[in-house]
């Protein structure tokens, strides 16, 4: 019946411009939700219950993020939620959970600018942090001694994390390692619109461009640069480059672009390799690492819930404090500051599929350099 069910909820981007992010989490989340079912359930108070999982769409719409889950709180009585996917909207759904003091566990939302909002009690984040983004593909770059002449263009959207990563970590890092910043640009994160920072990019000659923007304009920048003729020796996407709508949309083009990756089935945690191939069994789709993190975040809320073994939400919360557990993306175990820092490689895509080239000791496969 349904008054034995333990309702969790999840507000996820099935629709606009990062649905290629959210129908790989809700495959994520969902997989771990039938594990648990598949086993019995959970023990509430001695007596086993089934879970059930409502997910709402929140069109990569931040207002709608904030109601969905407010209505899966309220109205689908959830116990409590998962996340959505990027800082605006997993940020948004965040703050909703935490002013009602639901226990919300997240990925997909880099950990600096999860912490600049607040200091969370109810809200928990495993994923990477921006800093480390720069680092990979500056180390990928001296780790092969690739030969460039150390100028670069970032360009960067306007919203949180772009104007974090794009507007602050970048340029410092770069300017650290010793490269030339010869144009550092930025842009509303509904423009099309990129003719004009191409050009000035090939203009400057910067043989290293770096991107962050969501993937429709991920999309258009490398397309744009195709139209335009301009082929740096290296060509680096954050976010945007990240789900695999980006190599379907571009084909070719995407060959060669790098992007910092926080999870691969390569990687030596249990069930790595099996969580990447039942999902290209079940969905006949390239796996994407999404899917990772998403299941991760699921698991330690209902590992959570098990050992609370109650719906009470302040113990629930208090024991998704203790996890200290190795799952499919590494070991989790959260700070003071309520995140738990997923390590970075540097991908690159090569014929539809990401390949690790950095570290050298994780590669599956050989650098492309550069770019095709």
């Amino acid at each position: 019946m349904a008054d034995d069910q333990i309702v969790i909820g999840a507000s996820l981007p099935l629709s606009g411009p990062l649905a290629g992010f959210g129908k790989f989490q809700q495959w994520g989340y969902q997989t771990a939700v039938d594990e648990v079912n598949k086993a019995g359930g959970i023990a509430i108070d001695g007596k086993k219950r089934m879970v059930k999982l409502v997910v709402r769409d929140d069109k990569s719409d931040p207002n709608t993020a904030a109601s969905n889950t407010e209505s899966l709180i309220s109205r689908d009585h959830s116990v409590a939620v998962l996340g959505s996917c990027t800082p605006a909207l997993v940020n948004a759904g965040a703050l909703v959970a935490e002013r009602a003091k639901v226990p919300m566990v997240t990925g997909c939302d880099p950990l600096g600018a999860f912490t600049s909002v607040k200091k969370w009690k109810y809200v928990w984040d495993l994923f990477f942090a921006e800093p480390d983004t720069a680092q990979a593909t500056i180390q990928t770059i001296l780790s092969y001694n690739l030969n460039t002449n150390k100028k670069i263009a970032i360009l960067h959207d306007n919203g949180p994390d772009g104007q974090v990563v794009g507007g602050v970590i970048w340029p410092k890092a770069a300017a650290d390692a010793g490269f030339e910043i010869v144009q550092q640009a930025s842009f509303p994160v509904d423009n099309t619109q990129f003719t004009s920072i191409v050009a000035e990019a090939k203009a400057k000659g910067a043989d290293i461009v770096v991107v962050d923007a969501i993937t429709p304009q991920a999309v258009s920048i490398r397309k744009q640069m195709g139209s335009a003729g301009y082929k740096p020796k290296v060509l680096v996407i954050e976010k945007g480059a990240e789900p695999l709508q980006f190599a379907q949309a571009l084909g070719a083009l995407s060959d060669g672009v790098l992007v910092g990756g926080y999870w691969d089935p390569s990687f030596p945690y249990p069930g790595a390799k099996d969580l990447a191939a039942r999902f290209e069994a079940e969905t006949k789709l390239t796996s994407s690492q999404h899917i990772a993190d998403s299941y991760t975040a699921a698991q330690v809320l209902l590992d959570a819930i098990a050992a609370a073994s109650s719906l009470d939400r302040p113990k629930i919360n208090e024991a998704i404090a203790k996890t200290d557990k190795i799952y499919v993306v590494g070991p989790v175990k959260f700070d003071a500051a309520h995140t738990a820092k997923l390590p970075l490689v540097e991908l690159q895509w090569q014929s539809g599929k990401t390949v690790v080239v950095w570290p050298k000791d994780h590669a599956t496969g050989t650098i492309l350099f550069p770019l095709p």
